[in-house]
């Protein structure tokens, strides 16, 4: 009666396949410690020939004793010649990142938006603050254009600007004009082939 590989034992590494977990299956029942040594050195060295691209990584011999020692579920008894992994670091998991949650005033816009507003508000009176303010003006609309496209009017994002900067940045809409965005058009798909010129 045949034997079919999905009625075996579950592999625990199986880009190493079925014939490598067999050979370390085998050396943890070798008693003798030498030869099991000797033996688990054959197995690094043949594991290491399935991945040739990686030998130049500076920990991947590191990593083949680490992988043997999982494939031996932690019961291979050698001198390993690196620290190896254990059973109790195996599902280790790393701390989770704190994030530090700030109100954002207008979703839309986002915090960054918020932040350089109050730098440009900062700024000392001149050409070069002029420029920022209506390149953030600019953006500002374009960024409300891309969730409405009929709701955009200057004269809304001169006052979101006020508010963002207290008062310090105020645009007058009869001296200032934002850029006009429009919807790139759709390009359609025809359906037909191109007729030939004759």
């Amino acid at each position: 009666m045949l034997t079919y590989n999905s009625q075996l034992k579950q592999l625990v590494l199986p880009e190493y396949g079925r014939n490598i977990q067999q050979m370390v299956d085998h050396c943890v029942t070798i008693e003798d410690r030498e030869e099991r040594n000797r033996c688990a050195y054959s197995i690094v060295q043949i594991m290491g020939n399935f991945f040739p691209q990686m030998r130049d990584q500076d920990d991947f011999k590191h990593k083949l004793w680490d992988h043997l020692a999982i494939m031996s579920d932690f019961k291979l008894d050698i001198d390993y010649p690196y620290p190896v992994l254990n059973e109790a670091n195996l599902e280790t998991r790393p701390e989770p990142l704190r994030y530090q949650l700030e109100e954002i005033k207008y979703r839309h816009y986002g915090k960054i938006i918020e932040r350089m507003i109050e730098r440009a508000a900062q700024y000392p009176e001149g050409e070069e603050r002029d420029a920022l303010v209506m390149l953030l003006a600019n953006h500002m609309k374009k960024l409300i254009f891309q969730i409405s496209k009929e709701d955009v009017d200057d004269v809304k994002i001169f006052k979101d600007l006020a508010h963002y900067s207290h008062g310090a940045i105020r645009l007058d809409p009869a001296t200032h004009v934002l850029h006009e965005f429009k919807e790139a058009p759709q390009q359609s798909q025809s359906s037909g082939k191109k007729k030939k010129k004759k």
